[in-house]
C-alpha cells in the first residue's frame, strides 16, 4: 500500500510539473476549460428541450410549439459546433506550444552534458525522449486533461439535474456507479503497466533501428542480415505484445461500461413503469429526459476511461522526459566564469594530471608537460597510451580527477566552455559533417561571406578542391559527409577550423588513412594553420612530425620521453623503436 501511494504521489508530481509549462498560455487553458463547461451546459439544456417538446408539443400536439422547439435546438447545436471547433483548435494549439517549450528545454539541457553521457547512452533512447515521448505529452492537453475536465463537468451537471428532476429515479439509475468506479480503478492499474512496457519497447526499437542503419555496412560485410532481422523481430514483437495488452484491457473495459449503461437503462424503465402503474406523479417527458441523460451520462464516463489512458500515457512519457531534465550528476560539466573577446596566449601546462573514464581505471597517470605559446608539440604512442584523452581534457569534453591543467596560468575549469571552444579548435581523424551544403558545414561558428571563405581556402591550398565540387560551396555533402572521401572531409575540417581563427589548434591523427595527394594538401594546410599558433598534433605517421618543436612519447598513460625528432632518434629508446618499426613497414610497402 505504501509503495502504491508513493507511486500515485509520484505521478501527480510529474503532472504538476507539466502544468508549469502551461503558465505562459494559461489564458488558453482557462478559455478551453470554460468552453468545455459551456458544452456540458448546452448538452443538458438540449435534453431538457427534448423533454419539453414531448410534453407540450407531441403528447398534446402543437405544431407551432414543435417548430419553435426545433429551431431553438438547432440554434444550440450550431453554437455547440462552434464551441467544439474552438475547443479542438485551441486545445491542440496549447498541447503543441507546451511540447515545443519542453523539447527546447530538453535540447538546451542535453547540450550541456559531458561527452561521456553520450558515450554511455544509446542515440535511439535520446531520440525517443526528444521526439515520441514529448509527442505523447501533447495529447495530455489536446485529448486528456481539458477533455477530462469537460467530461467531468458534464457528469456533475447531468447527475445534479437528474436529482433536481426526480431523485428516486436518479438513485435507481446510479446504483451501478460504485461498481463502475471499482472496475475503472482495477483496469487503470493494469493499463498503466502496459503503457510503461510500451514506452520501453519503443525506446528499444528506436535504438536498434538507429544503430543498425548506421552500421549497415558492417551487417552486410559479415552477412548478418538474417541474424539482425531475427533480433529486430524479437524487439518488434515485444512492442506489439505491450501494445496489444493495453488494447486488450481497454477492449474489456468498454463492454463493461456498456453493460452498466444497459443495466441503468433497464432499471430506469423498470422503476418508471412501477411509478406509472401506482399512479405516481411522472410524465412521458421525464422518462424520455432520463433516457437521454443516462446515454449522455455514460458517454462521458466511457470517454473518461479513454482520457485517463491518454493522461497515463503522457505521465509515463513525462517521467522519462523529466528524469532526463533532472539529470545532473558527474556527467554535466560545471561552467567557468571567464568569457571575453580576448584571444588566448596559448601557454598550456599539465601538472601531475590523472584521468579515468571510469573510477580508478586510470588512462592518464601523473602526466606533466608544458606547451609554450606558438609551439608545435606532437604526441605519439601506441593505441591506448592516452593521446586522445589529453586532447579531450584540453577541450573539456571530460574533466580530470587529480592534478591541474592551466591555460595561460589559469585553471582550465575557470574558463567558460563557450570561450574555451572559441579559442581551441580540433580536427579529428573521423570528421563529422552535417547533411547540408559545404558552406553550412564550413561556416559553422562564424557567419562569413562566400568570398572570405574562398580566400581562406586559397590560403591553405584547397581552393582547387572546392571548385572541383559540382556546386562548389552549395554542394550537399550528404549524411555525415557520405558524398565525399575521407580525405575530402578532412580538407573541409581544416577549412572549417581555419576560418574560426583559433588560438590553440589540435590535430588528432588528421593525416591517417588518406591518399598521398590529399596528404600533401593536408600538410600544406597544416603549415598554414599551425603558423604562430600553439599546436598539438597526435601523429599516426611519425614522418609528418619531423618539424615539431617538441615530441611527447606516451606509453600506458605516462609521458616516457620528450624531445625533438633528432634527439629522440639519437636516444635510441621508445620513440626510436616506434620509428624503426614504422619505417620498416613503409619500406616493405
Amino acid at each position: 500500500m505504501a509503495v502504491e501511494k508513493e507511486n500515485k504521489v509520484f505521478e501527480w508530481h510529474f503532472l504538476r510539473r507539466l502544468f508549469k509549462f502551461v503558465k505562459p498560455y494559461k489564458w488558453v487553458f482557462h478559455g478551453c476549460g470554460f468552453v468545455t463547461f459551456l458544452l456540458a451546459v448546452f448538452a443538458v439544456v438540449r435534453a431538457y428541450l427534448v423533454k419539453y417538446a414531448f410534453d407540450y408539443s407531441i403528447v398534446e400536439p402543437d405544431m407551432d410549439a414543435l417548430y419553435n422547439y426545433t429551431l431553438v435546438m438547432l440554434g444550440f447545436l450550431l453554437m455547440e459546433s462552434i464551441l467544439q471547433f474552438l475547443f479542438s483548435y485551441y486545445a491542440g494549439w496549447l498541447g503543441q506550444m507546451v511540447i515545443k517549450d519542453i523539447r527546447l528545454d530538453l535540447k538546451k539541457h542535453l547540450l550541456k552534458f559531458q561527452i561521456s553521457y553520450f558515450d554511455n547512452t544509446p542515440i535511439g533512447t535520446l531520440v525517443t525522449r526528444v521526439i515520441s515521448d514529448i509527442e505523447a505529452i501533447a495529447a495530455v492537453f489536446s485529448q486528456g486533461v481539458l477533455t477530462f475536465i469537460g467530461d467531468l463537468s458534464k457528469i456533475v451537471l447531468i447527475v445534479g439535474f437528474m436529482f433536481y428532476t426526480d431523485w428516486k429515479l436518479t438513485l435507481t439509475c446510479l446504483v451501478v456507479f460504485p461498481l463502475l468506479l471499482v472496475a475503472t480503478k482495477f483496469f487503470q492499474k493494469f493499463m498503466k503497466a502496459s503503457f510503461e512496457d510500451e514506452r520501453t519497447a519503443i525506446s528499444k526499437l528506436n535504438t536498434f533501428v538507429q544503430e543498425h542503419i548506421q552500421g549497415m555496412n558492417i551487417i552486410q560485410i559479415f552477412n548478418r542480415e538474417e541474424a539482425e532481422l531475427d533480433k529486430f523481430k524479437d524487439i518488434n514483437a515485444e512492442h506489439r505484445d505491450a501494445t496489444i495488452r493495453s488494447i486488450w484491457y481497454f477492449s474489456i473495459f468498454l463492454p463493461i461500461i456498456e453493460i452498466f449503461s444497459a443495466i441503468a437503462l433497464g432499471l430506469l424503465v423498470w422503476q418508471g413503469g412501477i411509478m406509472v402503474a401506482v399512479g405516481a406523479d411522472i410524465i412521458l417527458g421525464d422518462i424520455i429526459l432520463f433516457i437521454l441523460l443516462i446515454n449522455m451520462l455514460f458517454r462521458p464516463v466511457r470517454q473518461l476511461a479513454d482520457r485517463i489512458n491518454t493522461i497515463q500515457r503522457g505521465v509515463v512519457a513525462s517521467k522519462r522526459v523529466f528524469n532526463l531534465l533532472d539529470y545532473n550528476g558527474a556527467e554535466k560539466i560545471m561552467d567557468g566564469a571567464i568569457d571575453n573577446d580576448q584571444a588566448l596566449i596559448g601557454r598550456i601546462s599539465f601538472s601531475n594530471v590523472w584521468f579515468a573514464y571510469t573510477e580508478e581505471n586510470w588512462i592518464l597517470k601523473g602526466v606533466s608537460f608544458e606547451l609554450k605559446p606558438g609551439e608545435m608539440v606532437a604526441i605519439v604512442g601506441a593505441t591506448g597510451a592516452g593521446k586522445s584523452s589529453i586532447l579531450s581534457l584540453i577541450t573539456r569534453f571530460y574533466d580530470y580527477q587529480k592534478g591541474e591543467i592551466l591555460i595561460d596560468g589559469i585553471p582550465i575549469e575557470n574558463y567558460s566552455q563557450a570561450y574555451l571552444r572559441r579559442q581551441v579548435a580540433i580536427v579529428m581523424q573521423d570528421v563529422f559533417l552535417f547533411s547540408n551544403s559545404v558552406m553550412d558545414n564550413v561556416n559553422i561558428q562564424q557567419k562569413l561571406d562566400e568570398q572570405t571563405i574562398l580566400a581562406a581556402a586559397k590560403e591553405i591550398g584547397i581552393e582547387e578542391f572546392i571548385n572541383s565540387l559540382p556546386a562548389k560551396f552549395n554542394y550537399n555533402v550528404g549524411e555525415r559527409g557520405a558524398m565525399l572521401s575521407t580525405g575530402q572531409r578532412q580538407l573541409l575540417a581544416f577549412l572549417r577550423t581555419y576560418v574560426s581563427n583559433p588560438s590553440v589548434l589540435i590535430l588528432d591523427e588528421a593525416t591517417s588513412s588518406i591518399d598521398t595527394e590529399t596528404e600533401k594538401l593536408i600538410q600544406k594546410a597544416t603549415e598554414v594553420l599551425t603558423k604562430n599558433r600553439t599546436s598539438i598534433v597526435v601523429a599516426h605517421r611519425l614522418s609528418t612530425i619531423r618539424n615539431a618543436d617538441k615530441i611527447l612519447v606516451m606509453d600506458q598513460g605516462q609521458v616516457v620521453e620528450v624531445g625533438t625528432h633528432e634527439e629522440l632518434l639519437n636516444n635510441g629508446e621508445y620513440y626510436a623503436k616506434l620509428y624503426e618499426i614504422q619505417f620498416s613497414k613503409d619500406a616493405v610497402v
